[in-house]
């Protein structure tokens, strides 16, 4: 877009929950210190750094309501000597999600909406593409990735643009879904961004912005974390964004998702999240004071949409489901939550095991490696009893398996160029204005012996087009999180009637087609 036996404690704890009450896991015994955390986690996870070039990662990890591991490594930026540390920020992108699932639980605690109610009773005017679908859509569905969409549908359109939230949810009318409603699981940013504006709808003009604040980031004390992304790059103690999907390891410009605030746009470090992380453990509870009730907070975590219900061949898990904003599995007979994030240059996770008093939240500033997501699970491995496997190593050799049978695409469109071959049409054939209904206009001008592509939606973004064979050219895009991707040109009478933009499969996988206006 974006893993011990049980005590008494635990076996009365899971009666506690059948039973409706909340369950205290995370204060009553002092954690069992963990070997690996003591005598191997740093040296993994410098070891993993190098491997998967990652310039900075923080770490945090509670256990029974305690702060075992809240850490830094590595550097904020390439070349500078500032550490990341505790308190350095990172753009948290997807974990966003459940502070906006928690928002809506929370108001359907307190009956000032139902989860259940559809849509239209606080959004008169939304719409999706299916007639039938928009009269049955609830609030659930728009966080239960619901609508039958490809996953990251729509993205492109929005992403890093500047597309107000409003326009977005009305533009969702516009995305027709390749699935069947509440059937196919594909997942959506813009299903997120209508929940949160659910919020001011719901509770007399407060936004999602402000309802976070006060509901849940202030009661938790998460002074550093932040519901903007704008003037991220202005703030103190930040872990700058690197990516080498496109060639060697380089800096990358910081999203700005405020448009999509609920879905992504969200900056914290792990000092905060351990906050967060003790209040998901402690059953909405924070140092004694009950800030969101267990009955709102659970509906977080129940099944709206199964992902997967198959055994997986590398993990100890046999099934996966999402919630309001959060993932669930089993995992080696424990039952974990947890969401992944994923901004330009940066990727994070963050995990909760209340069987186990456990939490866990990763950040890291290289949006290309699976280390993120490995350590995790190393960390899952080692308090839940599953034997040792390298979990970082076995992913770099899955990743460099995977990677020698497949041809290097941007090596591929580079030789292309290279043959230096000659349009049938004269460049001037191939500009104009152009326009898809979904993301907008775009209008292509002649550069010397390229053609560039503005884009007015995308304050910043063009790209360049250089001759490939056929109708094709290849498409660099100034933000390189963007992508390097073909495009293709439909002719009709010696002028460009379509063109067809890719971009990089992080942002969507399928293509746009721009018409000639």
């Amino acid at each position: 877009m974006p893993l011990p036996s049980f005590s008494s404690r635990l076996v009365l704890a899971a009666s506690l929950l059948l039973s409706g009450a909340p369950a205290a896991l995370a204060q009553n015994t002092p954690s069992t210190a963990n070997r690996f955390v003591t005598d191997s986690l740093d040296s993994y996870i410098r070891r993993g750094m190098r491997l998967w070039q990652i310039p900075g990662l923080a770490l945090v990890v509670v256990k029974d309501g305690k702060v075992v591991v809240q850490k830094g490594y590595g550097v904020r930026e390439v070349g500078k000597p500032e550490p990341v540390d505790a308190n350095t920020l990172f753009m948290i992108a997807s974990n966003t999600k459940l502070f906006t699932g928690t928002s809506l639980a929370k108001l359907d605690g307190e009956k000032k909406i139902n989860l259940d109610d559809k849509v239209t009773k606080y959004l008169p005017d939304y719409r999706l593409y299916d007639s039938l679908a928009s009269q049955m859509v609830t609030v659930r569905d728009l966080m239960s990735h619901h609508f039958g969409l490809k996953t990251f549908q729509g993205d492109f359109a929005f992403f890093k643009s500047n597309i107000e939230r409003k326009e977005i949810v009305r533009r969702m009318r516009l995305m027709k879904p390749g699935g069947q409603f509440r059937r196919d699981y594909g997942y959506s940013n813009s299903g997120f961004v209508t929940a949160g504006e659910v919020v001011p709808a719901a509770t007399g003009g407060t936004s999602w912005e402000n309802y976070v604040q006060q509901n849940l980031l202030q009661p938790l004390g998460m002074t550093s974390t932040y519901t903007a992304s704008a003037g991220f790059a202005q703030r103190p103690n930040i872990a700058y964004a690197y990516s080498n999907t496109f060639g060697p390891l380089a800096k990358v410009p910081f999203d700005n998702w405020d448009n999509m605030g609920p879905a992504a746009n969200m900056v914290s470090n792990v000092t905060d999240l351990a906050k967060w992380l003790r209040f998901q453990l402690d059953s909405g509870r924070y140092e004694g004071k009950q800030i969101v009730p267990w009955a709102a907070l659970r509906k977080t975590r129940d099944a709206n949409t199964v992902i997967t219900s198959r055994k997986s061949t590398i993990y100890p898990l046999h099934f996966i489901t999402y919630g309001l904003g959060v993932e669930a599995a089993d995992y080696n007979g424990k039952q974990i939550f947890w969401h992944t994030g994923g901004a330009s240059g940066e990727v994070s996770n963050v995990c909760f095991v209340p069987e186990a008093g456990l939490g866990i939240a990763v950040l890291t500033n290289n949006d290309n490696q699976s280390f993120f997501e490995m350590l995790r699970y190393q960390l899952l491995d080692s308090y839940l009893g599953v034997p040792y496997v390298d979990r970082s190593t076995q992913a770099w050799k899955r990743k460099q398996q995977f990677e020698a049978t497949q041809v290097d695409p941007t090596k591929a469109l580079a030789e292309r160029v290279g043959k230096k071959n000659k349009p049938a049409l004269p460049l001037s054939a191939y500009t104009g204005q152009f326009e898809n209904k979904l993301f907008g206009p775009i209008s292509i001008s002649q550069k010397g012996k390229q053609l560039l592509i503005q884009f007015p939606t995308h304050p910043g973004l063009t790209a360049t087009l250089d001759y490939m064979d056929g109708q094709e050219f290849r498409t660099t895009y100034s933000d390189l999180v963007f992508g390097v991707m073909p495009a293709k040109f439909e002719v009709e009478g010696n002028k460009a009637k379509t063109v067809e933009l890719r971009v990089n499969d992080y942002v969507e996988y399928d293509p746009y087609v721009f018409g000639k206006r």
